[in-house]
């Protein structure tokens, strides 16, 4: 946000300012680096933490933004005693109160406002969570995902990691998990979905899921035990039956199982749990393959291991990355 603004009176620059936070942190794009930018700005002044709060009473009176929004943890800071001019302000509450309460109601009527919303992350730590629905959510490490619920739908934007679903079932009010460039809609269910960067994997184990991706006219519908996987740009979602006896699921109980997977279909879901990527040097790296059962919090010390169990070597890219390369064998005899 960008409060290099001409104005005459500093007060009233503290209170557009204090107004456009409120906005951005209750809005459900807000990112993680508008938060840590609005927690310098709170912390530069003591005045912005009393505009913010008095900001805040105006806008939570008037019913319209969600009460179980997110918004940054601060230490309050001494109060500052001032004399100003209230009378705009109390205006604006004034209209404020008397519109935005009928504007609420119309935007929940049409199903263009929700109701509620939550927003949870899971970091080093896996998370199970109740959302307002009933519904209830695992989150495996590094998951960021918000709820909101509308007249219509229940939407769920999962910004990155994976997550377990078990769906309270409402026949008239579905379920529907935005990831990557589709969607996967249900009215109560039990499946799981999987982000990685552009590719997302779906994973259906009880009821019925309508899966979607860009160019997808109506969806397709998966049974128990199938999966639909798809990356950005795709037309369709690729549908097969999982054959890996519950292996993608097997990060609910702390592990990280890769059975004869090539390196090129493993590096994924091993990136997941890494701060920075591990690299394939080529496309001969990329077809060794690799089995076992890892903890989840220890994949780093998988890495530093792979040398002791394939014939590959680490090395560092110019930016700093890690970067397998295959050992060649050696030349033939003859």
């Amino acid at each position: 946000m960008n409060h290099d603004r001409l104005n005459n009176n500093p007060d009233d620059a503290v209170t557009d300012a204090a107004a456009q936070w409120c906005m951005r942190l209750h809005a459900d794009d807000c990112t993680a680096a508008e938060r840590e930018a609005f927690a310098h700005w709170l912390a530069a002044d003591a005045r912005h933490r009393v505009e913010y709060e008095a900001m805040l009473e105006i806008w939570d009176t008037a019913d319209l933004l969600p009460r179980t929004a997110t918004v940054v943890e601060f230490n309050p800071p001494r109060a500052v005693a001032r004399a100003r001019n209230w009378r705009p302000l109390a205006s604006a509450a004034a209209i404020a109160l008397a519109v935005l309460p009928l504007a609420g109601w119309m935007g929940w009527e049409q199903g263009w406002l929700p109701n509620r919303y939550q927003h949870f992350e899971a970091g080093g730590q896996p998370q199970t969570v109740q959302l307002s629905d009933g519904s209830i959510v695992e989150l495996n490490l590094n998951t960021a995902l918000s709820f909101l619920n509308y007249k219509d739908q229940r939407k769920v934007t999962l910004d990155h990691g994976e997550a377990f679903f078990k769906v309270t079932h409402d026949s008239t009010h579905p379920f529907i998990v935005h990831a990557g460039t589709g969607q996967t809609r249900v009215t109560g269910t039990q499946f799981n979905v999987w982000k990685y960067q552009d590719q997302v994997k779906v994973t259906l184990v009880e009821g019925s899921v309508l899966v979607s991706s860009t160019g997808s006219a109506g969806g397709y519908r998966l049974s128990p035990g199938m999966q639909a996987s798809y990356h950005a740009g795709d037309f369709d979602p690729q549908l097969a039956q999982s054959d890996d006896d519950g292996n993608s699921l097997a990060w609910r109980s702390g592990k990280l199982i890769l059975d004869n997977l090539s390196l090129d279909q493993a590096l994924p879901v091993i990136n997941r749990y890494l701060d920075a990527p591990l690299l394939l040097a080529d496309e001969a790296t990329g077809r060794i393959r690799i089995s076992g059962v890892y903890n989840t919090r220890e994949v780093g010390r998988l890495v530093d291991n792979l040398p002791k169990v394939l014939p590959v070597y680490l090395t560092r890219s110019n930016d700093g990355s890690t970067v397998l390369n295959r050992i060649s064998p050696p030349p033939g005899k003859g």
